[in-house]
C-alpha cells in the first residue's frame, strides 16, 4: 500500500521571516558596498591629482618656471593683448595629450571657433569619479554661437584672497597667478608645506565682475579678511554682480572660478546665496583679464565625506579635513609667508 507524500509549503510567517532576514542582510551589506565604491572613487581621484602634479613638475623642469594663470599685457593700467588660457591648458602635453595641445591656437580666444574642438574635449584625468555632474558645459554667445567646454574638478591655488592687483601691483602669495611664472626654488615655505591645487566642484555658481562687493578695508594685497568678512562679501554679490557663471566648467580658461581656487575659506565651507533657492556660491570681484584688482573666494569643495584631496608642491596628495583651522589653511596656500605649520595641524 502506497502513501502519497504531502509537500508542505512556506507558511506566511516563515515567508515574512525570510524576507526580514534578507532585508537585514541588504541593510548591512549595502553601506559596505557603497563605502567600498567611494573608497575606489577617492583613490582614482588621488591618482588623477598625482598625474597632474607630475605634469606640473615636468612643465617646471622643461621650462624652468611654473605656468602662469594668464598672460596679460598692459598699456598703462588698461589691458591690451591677453591670453586667458589657464594653468591646465599649458600642462596638457605632459598629460600625454600632445595632439590636443598642438591643436590649440594660444593666440586666439578660448571661444574662437578654431579652438572649439580642443576646448570641448573632456579629459578623464580632470574629472573626479565622485562628481555628480560631469557633463560638458555649453555656452551661447550674444551672437548665437554655442561653444562646448570640458569641466575640471581640480583647481590651482591662485591666492588666499588677493589674486591680482593689475599693472605693477604686487604678486599674490600663492603658487599661481596672472603674469606669474614662479620656480619651485621660490617656495621658501617648503614644497611639502605649500599647496599647488585642491579639489573643486563643477557647476557651483560663481558671482564675478562686482568690485563693489569688497569693503575698502579688505581691498588691499595685504588684507587678511576673516571667514565672516568673506562670507559677508559673497552674500552681497547678487545685488552687485553679473549673473553668476557656472564655475569650473571650462578647464581651458584661466579665470579663478574656472581653473583655480583660493584659501579665503576652509574646504567645503557653505556659502548659500541667491533666491528663491539659495545655492553654494563663489565670488571673484573683478575678472583678472579685465585688469583687476581681483579678490576672490573660490572655495575648494568635493563630494568625498569630510574633506578634499589636496596636491602639495612635493607632488604628494593628502586628504585635508573640512574642519582644518582657517589660519592653517591660509598658511598652506602661501609659498613664502614664513608661517610655522606643524604636520599634525592638517
Amino acid at each position: 500500500m502506497t502513501h502519497s507524500q504531502i509537500r508542505r509549503g512556506f507558511t506566511l510567517i516563515e515567508l515574512l521571516v525570510v524576507i526580514a532576514i534578507i532585508a537585514v542582510l541588504i541593510a548591512l551589506l549595502l553601506p559596505a558596498v557603497q563605502a567600498a565604491r567611494e573608497a575606489a572613487r577617492r583613490m582614482q581621484c588621488v591618482n588623477n591629482f598625482k598625474q597632474l602634479g607630475l605634469a606640473i613638475h615636468n612643465y617646471e623642469s622643461t621650462n624652468g618656471v611654473l605656468p602662469p594663470q594668464q598672460v596679460l599685457s598692459f598699456t598703462g593700467t588698461t589691458v591690451g593683448w591677453k591670453s586667458i588660457w589657464g594653468v591646465t591648458s599649458r600642462i596638457v602635453p605632459f598629460l600625454e595629450q600632445g595632439a590636443l595641445y598642438n591643436s590649440i591656437n594660444f593666440t586666439l580666444k578660448v571661444t574662437d571657433p578654431p579652438n572649439s574642438t580642443a576646448v570641448s574635449t573632456s579629459l578623464k584625468t580632470l574629472i573626479c569619479p565622485s562628481e555628480v555632474n560631469a557633463q560638458p558645459f555649453q555656452s551661447t554667445s550674444t551672437a548665437g554661437v554655442t561653444t562646448t567646454f570640458g569641466i575640471s574638478n581640480y583647481g590651482w591655488c591662485e591666492g588666499d584672497w588677493y589674486v591680482f592687483g593689475g599693472a605693477g601691483a604686487p604678486a599674490n602669495r600663492s603658487a599661481f597667478g596672472p603674469n606669474q611664472s614662479r620656480t619651485f626654488a621660490s617656495f621658501t615655505d617648503g614644497l611639502s608645506q605649500s599647496v599647488l591645487g585642491a579639489e573643486v566642484k563643477a557647476y557651483v555658481q560663481a558671482y564675478h565682475d562686482c568690485p563693489g562687493t569688497i569693503p575698502a578695508g579688505l581691498a588691499s594685497p595685504s588684507a587678511v579678511p576673516t571667514p565672516t568678512d568673506v562670507i559677508a562679501a559673497v552674500a552681497s554679490a547678487p545685488s552687485q554682480c553679473k549673473a553668476p557663471a557656472a564655475g569650473h566648467t571650462r578647464w581651458c580658461n584661466g579665470n579663478t572660478f574656472y581653473d583655480g581656487f583660493t584659501t579665503a575659506l576652509p574646504p567645503n565651507t557653505k556659502v548659500l546665496v541667491g533666491t528663491p533657492t539659495p545655492q553654494d556660491s563663489d565670488l571673484v570681484s573683478e575678472d583678472e583679464d579685465d585688469g583687476g584688482p581681483t579678490y576672490s573666494a573660490v572655495t575648494s569643495r568635493s563630494y568625498h565625506a569630510g574633506g578634499v584631496n589636496v596636491l602639495f608642491g612635493d607632488g604628494s596628495v593628502r586628504s585635508i579635513k573640512s574642519t582644518i583651522a582657517w589660519p592653517t589653511w591660509r598658511a598652506l596656500g602661501s609659498i613664502g609667508g614664513g608661517e610655522v605649520v606643524s604636520a599634525d595641524s592638517f
